[in-house]
């Protein structure tokens, strides 16, 4: 038995399928057209269902628990393990976390564009005075 290598043919369809269509420069948040708020919140959110979730496989809980634990309706712990939180609040989730015996902690500080731009801003301020 010979072995060669597959040919790979690529048609001119093909390769226009394979480029990208939009490449995100920072965010892909920002790119859907989320404002920086809104883009914060999405990303807050998803942290701490990640948590729960986390927590929830850990200590291998079913539905029928967390309804329970949770003290929520079945629906809403279904929405809440496949993901689907868009209507969830953080102070829900927050609340959920609790429930399961998670700390919460969040922290705030100046985005490296920001960082950059004080840091800027300052340095002309130092020239103007000298």
């Amino acid at each position: 038995l010979s072995r060669t290598a597959p040919k790979v043919i690529y048609s001119s369809v093909m390769s226009e399928r394979s480029k990208p269509a939009h490449i995100t420069k920072d965010d892909v948040l920002d790119d859907l057209g989320f404002s920086r708020a809104e883009a914060a919140a999405l990303k807050v959110k998803a942290t701490v269902v990640e948590a729960i979730l986390a927590e929830i496989d850990r200590r291998g809980l079913t539905q029928r628990q967390l309804v329970g634990l949770l003290d929520e309706y079945q629906p809403n712990v279904s929405n809440l393990m496949n993901g689907r939180i868009g209507k969830v609040s953080i102070e829900r989730l927050l609340y959920y976390a609790a429930r399961l015996g998670l700390k919460s902690r969040i922290e705030m500080r100046p985005s490296a564009k920001t960082k950059a731009a004080t840091k800027s801003l300052s340095s002309a301020r130092e020239r103007a005075v000298a």
